[in-house]
């Protein structure tokens, strides 16, 4: 049995960032850029007005007011998507919408509030006086040509989406996501909506496995449960080893009489690393290697299984997709958390807010058979081993789970 450290030390030494791959823009939501995205030309593209009303030039409006207004003669409009060619001279106007271009010889907008409005005839009245540049957005004013709109190793969402479509973007180079294969093992193991015989549970373990997964930005290529049999074992896993770059078992590596998986990945040439570590819950825990694939091996009891994947495989998903690993924050504990004397100790938990510290207190069920401890949970609060409980006050390490937020 070995400490968590040094455990997640073999893990890290192991690890290898996947290639990369140039994708369409809109497959791209979820996976990690492999490369700096640059703007391709200045935002805005060009001046252009920031309301709707009119052009004009701002030495021509000095000293308008509401009872002083300023008549110009109008010459014409420009709307969205305009060329922009249209020419102002000293006394003249045009009509300006918003995201119009800017007429050449004007240096400002007045909102059509402010006039006499659209339907003036050729003079429109200006009552309110206008300064160089008011309500214009300048080329470049938000990005320039050439800067980095978006760095490498960040992960795509809509504001990354939008902000790639709006440069013109249609393909973008990302991290390849890494090929999994998960799968529960046990005779006992059956999917819901099945009726349950004697001794039978209904499986939970791949439904955590591969929502976790799909929210890591893994690609899952196969998903199975298989019964406690050597040779259909033995069939799933050679072919998960051959065609994935990742497999996630749960089951069958402690010391059951028919937990079969350790032994069959010795059998499949996998290089076994570790197999036991000091850790509460999920001390059968197997990790190898084969070529570059990865291979872990989790408890079957389902909040083992799902504080391993959260610990040990996500952190592997992101570091191979080139996402800079997520880590634990320090946070307060509101009550005593059950330490372990020779065990790093994960529970389900909760963190919040209060003035300016985090605070933290773990779930009431702490067995690792009960998944409801997950249910109101956003974090996973870990220790260190030590010598009894650590107390309300004292700081434990928190993992916050990404799709929850912190009140």
């Amino acid at each position: 049995m070995i400490t968590v450290e040094k455990a997640r030390n073999i893990v890290a030494e192991n690890l290898k960032v996947l290639d990369f791959q140039q994708i369409k823009l809109q497959e791209s939501a979820g996976r990690v850029l492999a490369e700096d995205i640059p703007a391709l030309f200045p935002m805005p593209r060009f001046d252009n007005s920031a309301m709707d009303g009119f052009a004009v030039r701002a030495a021509d409006t000095a000293d308008a007011g509401k009872n002083n207004p300023v008549m110009l003669k109008m010459i014409g409009g420009v709307s969205a998507g305009d060329p922009g060619d249209l020419v102002l001279e000293s006394g003249e106007c045009a009509q300006c919408m918003t995201g119009a271009p800017i007429p050449q010889g004007s240096d400002a907008v007045v909102m059509v509030e402010d006039t006499s409005g659209y339907d003036s005839g050729e003079t429109v009245e200006i009552y309110l006086e206008a300064y160089p540049g008011k309500h214009i957005r300048r080329r470049g004013d938000e990005i320039a040509q050439g800067d980095v709109l978006i760095q490498k190793k960040t992960r795509i969402t809509p504001a990354e989406l939008g902000t790639l479509a709006t440069f013109g973007y249609s393909r973008v180079r990302v991290y390849r996501a890494p090929k999994l294969a998960l799968v529960a093992t046990g005779d006992e193991l059956i999917k819901p909506g099945q009726p349950l015989k004697p001794g039978q549970i209904y499986n939970s373990n791949l439904f955590v496995f591969s929502d976790l997964a799909k929210r890591a930005g893994a690609e899952i290529t196969m998903e199975e449960i298989v019964a406690d049999d050597t040779q259909a074992l033995h069939a799933f896993l050679s072919q998960a080893l051959a065609e994935c770059d990742v497999v996630v078992s749960s089951g069958g590596v402690s010391m059951g009489r028919h937990d079969y998986v350790r032994e069959i990945y010795m059998e499949l040439g996998v290089q076994e690393h570790f197999w036991k570590v000091a850790q509460k819950p999920g001390k059968p825990l197997f990790f190898g290697t084969v070529a570059d694939r990865l291979i872990f091996g989790l408890p079957g009891n389902p909040v083992s299984s799902f504080i391993g994947f959260m610990e040990w495989v996500w952190p592997a998903l992101e570091k191979m997709m080139g996402v800079t690993v997520s880590g634990t924050i320090p946070a307060v504990l509101a009550e005593p958390f059950p330490r372990e004397s020779v065990k790093t100790r994960f529970l389900f938990g909760r963190a919040w807010r209060e003035e300016d510290r985090l605070v933290c207190a773990p779930s009431s069920k702490v067995g690792s058979h009960m998944l409801s401890s997950s249910l109101d949970a956003n974090c996973i609060i870990g220790s260190e081993p030590g010598d009894g409980p650590l107390a309300a006050g004292e700081h434990a390490q928190v993992r916050m789970l990404p799709w929850k937020s912190i009140p």
